[in-house]
């Protein structure tokens, strides 16, 4: 099996890359790239994040047939992808950090600021926090509700339909902290820095 892990530019993916490595072992073949058919080719795709949500969503388009070819393996193939921090926020229709940037329109709804009640919660929200499992989610296999995962982020999806949201996190408001819908997974929190947690819900996305 083939999972590739998308390498897009944008920022430092190099824990991503080492926890899937470790969880894989010998089993999985991880491939890091932004090649078109290579990623059309995989199994299951992963799409980090880093930075900012209209960065990530311009390093994307810089790569010529990059978000068709998503499109077409998630949308059309509708085989298992990953997105991870603001690879999560990217399945948006629309962001707002910076200026208003359009998503890709997988889940309906947008992606705004966290409220942080006029200063009473520090943005970025920054350090571990405990899941709220709402929904069974194949990737929260053997994992306990209300255990802790580790954040990075000052911006939250806000989605339409709220059957999409597999769990959340209490900080300033229920927060958004993972979806799945379909063969569509995401996750606002970091997988690859929240420990054996972590990891086992890599190995529960690689095993689907």
């Amino acid at each position: 099996m083939n999972v590739t892990i998308v390498d897009y530019n944008s920022g430092n993916i190099s824990s991503v890359i080492n926890s899937f490595k470790e969880v894989a072992k010998e089993k999985v073949n991880i491939e890091v790239t932004a090649d078109l058919n290579k990623i059309k080719s995989s199994d299951k795709v992963v799409l980090p994040g880093q930075g900012s949500f209209k960065s990530c969503v311009d390093a994307l388009n810089n790569i010529s047939g990059l978000v068709d070819t998503l499109d077409e393996f998630a949308i059309k193939d509708k085989k298992p992808l990953l997105g991870i921090c603001v690879g999560l926020q990217m399945f948006a229709d629309v962001g707002y950090e910076e200026i208003e940037t359009k998503g890709l329109g997988w889940i309906a709804g947008k992606v705004s600021k966290i409220d942080n009640q006029n200063g009473k919660y520090k943005l970025p929200h920054i350090g571990w926090n405990q899941l709220n499992i709402v929904k069974e989610s194949k990737i929260f296999k053997g994992i306990e509700n209300n255990s802790h995962m580790y954040f990075v982020h000052s911006y939250e999806l806000v989605p339409k339909d709220k059957s999409v949201v597999s769990a959340t996190t209490d900080y300033s408001s229920n927060i958004v902290c993972s979806v799945e819908k379909e063969n569509i997974f995401g996750t606002q929190f970091h997988p690859e820095k929240s420990d054996k947690i972590g990891l086992k819900i890599i190995d529960n996305f690689i095993n689907l």
